[in-house]
């Protein structure tokens, strides 16, 4: 049965991933994103259904536009394949767990993958982080921290318990709130990354990292809370050291040149998503 779940997991990704393709392209020539027909980046010929297959399609047709018989990117069943292959993980990994919020869980971290295809294409290709992926990304977040909360909802239960319960309890709410709570925990850890990425853009004067970045720091934040945050913030600077190192020797770029950083920020928070508290373990157990 679970084979049946992950086929149609993976169908629904590569068309996600199809619809991904659309919105970094009309990010782009900032056409709507939806309520318009899909047509060739080049000959601006409208595609029927037979045309947006995904993967399929750009197979069929060895990566030709049917009508033009111009190249199509690779780019767009690379997102499709990705997206459909993220899914099926995302699925399995919080499928096979008994987590309360599993079914929630499953919906808001396919819906973060999804941001997160967008904000790396598009930066590698403009070296922009698009504020309209962003902000509602932020917002979706923090609704979901709100929601699995647990100690946001001891607090609404204590508040319908009447005041005498905050009057003689004052310390232990405070104390349970601050220390317990995953929404403000989160909401620090997003202060703190954006806080980082801002004082490096001051020092750096823009040229170390834009503004986009320190945005992304806000949302890795909500998303991993802290520590896992300043993990995902290490891995990035790690991976994004060791790229940048071994395109300047291989003549790939300058020692100025710019080189994206939201890629390495979104591979750093994925990774610290499913795997940060065994590394963190794996660390101690080393090194402490």
């Amino acid at each position: 049965m679970i084979y049946i779940y992950l086929t149609i997991i993976f169908i629904l990704g590569l068309v996600i991933g199809s619809f991904l393709n659309v919105v970094i392209f009309r990010l782009e020539t900032e056409e709507k994103i939806v309520n318009d027909r899909s047509k060739c980046p080049n000959c601006k010929h409208i595609l029927s259904w037979k045309d947006l297959l995904p993967v399929l399609n750009y197979i069929s047709l060895k990566g030709r536009c049917r009508y033009c018989q111009k190249k199509i990117s690779i780019q767009y069943p690379l997102v499709e394949l990705i997206t459909a292959s993220f899914f099926v993980f995302i699925f399995s990994h919080f499928f096979i767990t008994t987590e309360k919020y599993f079914a929630v869980n499953i919906l808001f971290y396919l819906f973060i993958i999804s941001v997160f295809i967008v904000i790396s294409v598009y930066d590698l290709r403009h070296y922009i982080i698009p504020d309209k992926i962003i902000y509602p990304a932020v917002v979706i977040s923090i609704f979901y921290n709100l929601y699995i909360d647990t100690s946001l909802h001891f607090v609404i239960h204590s508040f319908f318990n009447g005041f005498e319960f905050f009057s003689q309890n004052l310390k232990l709410f405070f104390d349970f709130l601050f220390m317990n709570s995953v929404f403000t925990n989160h909401i620090l850890a997003a202060f703190f990354s954006f806080g980082f990425f801002l004082a490096i853009i001051i020092f750096t004067k823009g040229k170390g990292m834009g503004g986009g970045d320190a945005k992304l720091g806000f949302l890795m934040g909500l998303i991993l809370g802290w520590p896992l945050v300043f993990l995902a913030i290490f891995l990035a600077s790690v991976l994004g050291s060791i790229i940048g190192v071994a395109l300047i020797i291989g003549k790939k770029k300058k020692a100025k040149s710019m080189i994206p950083f939201g890629p390495f920020l979104v591979f750093g928070t994925v990774l610290s998503i499913f795997y940060g508290e065994e590394i963190v373990k794996l660390y101690f157990d080393l090194f402490l």
